[in-house]
């Protein structure tokens, strides 16, 4: 007979919107048996109280961040792209890990990659809802000629966007047909799409890189939530995938997030591991 010696994986979070109240009630419940949620860092620390307590975690600590990072061996980060950066700046100063979601805001804080090799950190990319990571991330193992995603909105998702507006469409009717809004690289999508465009942003740094790679976004009323079409063609294999995600609570992001954070997470301590 065996025993589990092993201390629980402590994960925190970062961020406690609609992504990270999931995470964190999945932890709570201890679907990952080996890890347990440590600490929340919230800017509205009484209303983190608040929604931790609904979710069963009344006494789960809601701190600062960098007392966060103390408790913590992994750090969530389900925040927004403006919040990411000083997230995980903290994390990575400590030489831990971070497995990040606002990766839009990368490009513009390419120093974190040093930062994180300095003091011994790591920045974990989750694959959001974006099928395929582990096939791409292969191929660049060879030569990857052409990397594409395309990626179709419901209207309402992008109706608001600074970037929409600023180029004329008016969402708050559903067009009739599909209508192109973005032609581009990943890096300016990213610009372009703070909040929408992680996708491009991760599927780049699986690949090609910001600029090489390809990115159209398009608004179609037909849609039920998120498709992310991606063509790759590369030495050691030609590759075409879709998903069709399915909205969450918030329209603006797919169920399959915080799932994939969750899969992420369970990677740190499970025994078997599937996946390049």
């Amino acid at each position: 007979m065996t025993t589990n010696l092993r201390k629980p994986l402590r994960i925190g979070i970062a961020g406690l919107g609609g992504v990270g109240q999931e995470i964190a009630k999945r932890l709570l419940r201890r679907d990952i048996p080996d890890a347990e949620l440590a600490g929340v860092y919230a800017r509205d620390k009484a209303r983190a109280t608040q929604t931790l307590a609904a979710l069963g975690g009344e006494g789960v600590a809601v701190t600062g961040l960098d007392e966060l990072v103390e408790r913590c061996d992994i750090v969530c980060e389900c925040a927004t792209a403006d919040a990411f950066p000083e997230i995980a700046k903290a994390t990575l100063l400590a030489g831990k890990t971070i497995v990040a979601v606002s990766v839009a805001a990368l490009p513009n804080n390419l120093e974190l990659l040093d930062l994180a090799k300095t003091h011994g950190g790591r920045i974990r990319v989750a694959s959001g809802g974006l099928p395929g990571l582990d096939a791409v991330r292969a191929m660049k193992e060879g030569c990857i000629h052409s990397i594409k995603l395309t990626t179709t909105f419901r209207p309402e998702s992008l109706a608001k966007e600074p970037y929409v507006r600023e180029k004329g469409f008016d969402f708050t009717q559903p067009p009739a047909s599909p209508v192109l809004v973005f032609q581009g690289n990943a890096r300016e999508a990213g610009a372009a799409f703070p909040r929408h465009f992680n996708v491009g942003i991760t599927l780049s740094l699986a690949g090609v890189g910001f600029d090489a790679t390809e990115i159209e976004v398009w608004v179609d009323p037909n849609v039920r939530g998120a498709v992310q079409h991606i063509e790759v063609r590369a030495d050691d294999a030609d590759l075409t995938l879709e998903s069709r995600n399915i909205p969450s609570d918030n329209p603006r992001t797919s169920r399959i997030v915080a799932p994939s954070i969750m899969a992420t997470l369970r990677s740190y301590v499970d025994h078997l591991y599937v996946g390049s």
